[in-house]
């Protein structure tokens, strides 16, 4: 039953971390607010920060290291802070 639990629990985790990113990303966020000039700089900066330690937080949860670590990281990164254009 307690082998059943972690293998429940680990499923939850690794499952979970790509749900985290499907919420909007931090150009759409600055968008609908309407933010322009530093403060849309700043925005996206304390943005960025705040979802690179969260990805490494997720990397870490995953055992991941080298390159599939800093390759999930920019990834992560990548989604969360969304594409300009």
């Amino acid at each position: 039953m307690r082998k059943f639990f972690l293998i429940a629990c680990s499923l939850g985790l690794f499952w979970a971390g790509p749900a985290w990113a499907e919420g909007p990303t931090c150009l759409a966020t600055a968008d609908s607010k309407k933010l322009a000039g530093a403060a849309r700089t700043s925005f996206l900066s304390k943005c960025e920060r705040d979802a690179t330690t969260m990805c490494d937080t997720t990397a870490t949860e995953r055992k991941l290291h080298g390159a599939a670590r800093t390759s999930f990281t920019r990834k992560c990164v990548k989604d969360a802070v969304g594409e300009a254009g």
